[in-house]
């Protein structure tokens, strides 16, 4: 069966409006890593699957980008991003940084400390409690959320 020409047509404009609202869904995300980190790529990955946008830039020392941003050393991880204005370090999960973007607090974005095992990036057999950091813009930080 010949599917006629304006029902044709009508697929196609549908099709490519779906299309688009899928990519505007989708986020750009600037992520800050070194080459090595297998971490980092799988949190990388996490991010995608979550429908952002990662624009991955490998670099030999991302601390001068934590410098940058206003990462203050004992809230860094093994990597960095940056979206909507914010920076987003270590392994938060992707529903998290929708959360942030959706709320848009006065604050200069969200950490995970350290590597939590368990934390997007860092699954394995073993599984420890976390906290997600909100960093205020004077640089202190309160619990945003448990995980």
């Amino acid at each position: 069966m010949e599917i006629p020409h304006r029902l044709a047509v009508r697929l196609a404009a549908i099709s490519l409006l779906l299309a688009s609202v899928a990519h505007a869904a989708a986020q750009d995300i600037d992520v800050y890593k070194r080459a090595t980190c297998g971490c980092c790529a799988k949190w990388v990955e996490h991010l995608r699957s979550n429908g952002f946008m990662p624009q991955v830039h490998e670099l030999e020392d991302i601390d001068p980008v934590k410098r940058r941003l206003g990462v203050a050393p004992e809230l860094s991880s093994c990597h960095t991003a940056q979206i909507g204005g914010y920076v987003i370090e270590g392994h938060v999960p992707a529903d998290l940084i929708r959360k942030l973007l959706k709320e848009h607090p006065d604050a200069r974005g969200l950490a995970v400390p350290s590597m939590p095992a368990g934390a997007p990036g860092m699954e394995g057999a073993s599984k420890m409690a976390y906290d997600v950091l909100l960093i205020k813009r004077d640089g202190s930080y309160s619990v945003y959320a448990r995980r």
